[in-house]
């Protein structure tokens, strides 16, 4: 339905809503991608693109960060979708090419209509208020998917000071 960047521009802001706060709570890329479980380069890319759309705002340095640049109910799913996707009224027939639109339409043909016509009601009329309510109003986490594997805590390599470095 659809592709990767607005899968993951979406969960980043479904984060910013989480936290939100009028904009006193910045969370930077890094802080966002290990929520979500997302890499974070990929995360910093789709965060300048949603700054650049104005759905959300940043701030570098110390304190700063990104937070959603409006509360989260006047932000619609379909304002996130729309920066990332082609807006596509064909549907791909599964017969292929020529057979919908050329006299009957496909048996699959009102079906994906309404699959479609569904999904666009839906990126229309949701808000990212419902994860701001969820979190913050019901006490919602996400939680890990099962069967994946703690991250472990990164060692660190450096020598340590042991007993020779204290006096």
């Amino acid at each position: 339905m659809y592709g990767r960047q607005t899968e993951t521009a979406i969960a980043a802001m479904s984060r910013l809503a989480e936290v939100y706060d009028a904009g006193s709570t910045r969370l930077s890329a890094a802080d966002i991608a290990s929520a979500r479980q997302l890499q974070g380069p990929f995360v910093a890319k789709i965060l300048t693109a949603l700054s650049q759309a104005g759905l959300i705002t940043g701030a570098p340095g110390p304190g700063g960060g990104y937070a959603l640049a409006r509360h989260p109910a006047q932000i619609a799913l379909n304002d996130v979708f729309a920066l990332f996707e082609r807006e596509n009224d064909s549907l791909a027939c599964p017969f292929g090419g020529g057979v919908c639109g050329q006299g009957e339409p496909c048996p699959l043909h009102h079906k994906l209509v309404g699959v479609k016509d569904a999904m666009d009601e839906l990126l229309k009329r949701t808000t990212f208020e419902i994860f701001r309510e969820a979190y913050q109003d019901q006490g919602q986490r996400p939680t890990k998917p099962k069967g994946q594997p703690e991250k472990k805590v990164r060692e660190s390599f450096r020598a340590s000071l042991g007993k020779r470095g204290r006096k």
